[in-house]
């Protein structure tokens, strides 16, 4: 059962509520960060005269039961959407977000380059790997602990928030010290042990849809995290695997509306991943946005010919610079439309 308080809710009468359903022997998840206060109760069921007694508790809004699954993750759980916030920058509102950066961090003198590329070009936050799951064992893995030294190093730098890839349980106090959003990738997307171990650091989350994933699968995995307290959740839709050898993966942008008509997380696109040729980057980004997507996970290196990993999909700032000026505007048209 979820109850769903006003946003002007008395703190005092909040915690009164919280305190009666733990004495009554009910386990509560309390989300209030991203918008809407929200009450997950746990339990096998409650008896009809507790419903009554609830109901008369001031500052509740609505109690629902979602007919879904991922329940917390559920629309009906928070109606006007769920805002991100990292510093300045939100998550999940009328304006696109651009994530941009390289997809790995190479060394000092090309995250830094990039760095001061991506911000110039428009950029909101700085993506960049430290740590890289590889198909093939020889392939370059990332720089480490380095990288994320030198992610930090970018950020006082550009003051832009930076996004990182936790790859298991073992890292994730390591990179929550220094990234400000941990990203859980495609490959970990159903790594439950991970998915709780990153909801108890806080931190927004970038959680990739798996590229054999269903969308209620995603969702699930983002359950986990509600589930775990953390509502600062962010979805990225980065390309399915289909029979189409034509493109890295399938970019599935039926996710966009449909995910935003099933949750209130905001969903973003990385169309680097999801289509795996640079030349693709510029109209999926602007499909994606015209899709309703929240904003945009973009590779971008200033030599992408010379890359170590995903060159192919990698494009150079002036590319992005162009991206963010029609996306942006394309942003601003969708509003007046909706408005007219």
């Amino acid at each position: 059962m979820i109850l769903r308080l006003r946003p002007d809710i008395d703190p005092h009468h909040q915690q009164a509520l919280l305190d009666d359903l733990q004495r009554w022997g009910f386990t509560v998840t309390t989300l209030t960060r991203g918008g809407q206060p929200v009450l997950a109760v746990n339990g096998q069921g409650m008896p009809a005269d507790l419903v009554a007694e609830i109901v008369r508790y001031s500052g509740i809004e609505a109690i629902v039961t979602p007919s879904q699954p991922y329940r917390l993750a559920a629309r009906a759980s928070r109606p006007q959407g769920t805002i991100v916030r990292v510093g300045d920058v939100a998550i999940g509102g009328h304006e696109p977000v651009i994530i941009a950066g390289p997809c790995t961090v190479e060394n000092r003198e090309q995250l830094l380059r990039t760095a001061e590329a991506v911000r110039e070009a428009g950029a909101s936050v700085l993506r960049g790997g430290a740590f890289k799951p590889r198909t093939s064992p020889y392939s370059f893995q990332g720089l480490g602990q380095r990288g994320l030294e030198l992610l930090w190093e970018a950020r006082e730098r550009t003051g832009l928030p930076i996004v990182t890839e936790v790859l298991d349980t073992e890292q994730v106090d390591l990179v929550a010290k220094y990234a400000d959003i941990l990203q859980i990738g495609s490959r970990n997307m159903m790594n439950f042990a991970l998915l709780q171990k990153v909801a108890a650091t806080g931190k927004p989350v970038l959680l990739k849809r798996g590229f054999a994933a269903t969308i209620e699968e995603w969702l699930l995995a983002a359950e986990y995290l509600l589930a775990g307290g953390n509502d600062q959740v962010i979805l990225c839709e980065r390309g399915v695997r289909s029979f189409e050898p034509a493109t890295r993966f399938m970019l599935d942008l039926n996710a966009v509306p449909l995910v935003r008509q099933l949750s209130h997380l905001p969903v973003i696109v990385d169309p680097s991943h999801g289509t795996g040729r640079r030349e693709l980057v510029p109209p999926m980004s602007l499909a994606a946005i015209a899709a309703g997507a929240h904003g945009l996970l973009v590779e971008v290196h200033v030599e992408p010919d010379a890359a170590l990993v995903d060159g192919r999909q990698s494009i150079d700032p002036a590319t992005l610079t162009s991206i963010v000026r029609r996306v942006r505007a394309l942003s601003e048209l969708a509003q007046e439309l909706v408005t007219a």
